[in-house]
């Protein structure tokens, strides 16, 4: 029988779910929230963003990604670097005091990433991925055309990248969790 669309609306939340508790039990693991660690992920992944930037990719207030970064410079896992053009603009680098850390965020995200792919036929994958795409789309609503009217990319609009499990070479096309194994 065929799956409904309701279906995928519960199956969409029921992975959420449990990509949030996953993540949660890998950055306990590691002695961090899992804000903290998806805060490492995103600077690992996009060093300079601001904090407006990663409070949108973390979906929080900026005042929360305020305090997280408070507790995260205290540590040296984050920098706050003036902005050269804006004065009033902080952009966030990882620390001194992140290099093993943030190297462990990264292979926890690629290995979260290799076991939902394993098993997976090449297929399979891209049709996932396709369909994914497509949700994201219509949840993301219209943008505006790029430059030449092409249609724009996901990852440069911005409107895919989760904080931990879509990193912009996954968004970017088909079979890219199979580059990342």
């Amino acid at each position: 029988m065929p799956a409904a669309p309701l279906d995928l609306l519960y199956l969409l939340s029921d992975i959420a779910r449990l990509l949030r508790a996953e993540s949660s039990r890998r950055a306990r693991a590691r002695g961090l929230s899992r804000a903290e660690f998806a805060a490492l992920a995103v600077l690992a992944r996009a060093p300079g963003v601001t904090q407006r930037e990663l409070a949108e990719r973390l979906d929080v207030e900026p005042i929360t990604v305020a305090r997280l970064l408070d507790r995260l410079a205290a540590r040296g896992l984050v920098e706050r670097r003036p902005d050269p053009r804006d004065r009033r603009v902080w952009r966030l680098h990882l620390g001194p005091e992140s290099g093993p850390l943030s190297a462990a965020t990264g292979e926890e995200v690629a290995d979260l990433a290799r076991q939902l792919a394993a098993g997976m036929e090449p297929a399979a994958l891209d049709g996932v991925m396709a369909g994914l795409h497509h949700v994201a789309d219509v949840l993301a609503g219209p943008t505006e055309p790029a430059a030449g009217g092409a249609a724009p990319d996901l990852v440069t609009a911005g409107r895919t990248q989760g904080a931990l499990v879509c990193p912009p070479k996954v968004v970017a096309g088909p079979g890219a969790l199979r580059e990342m194994a």
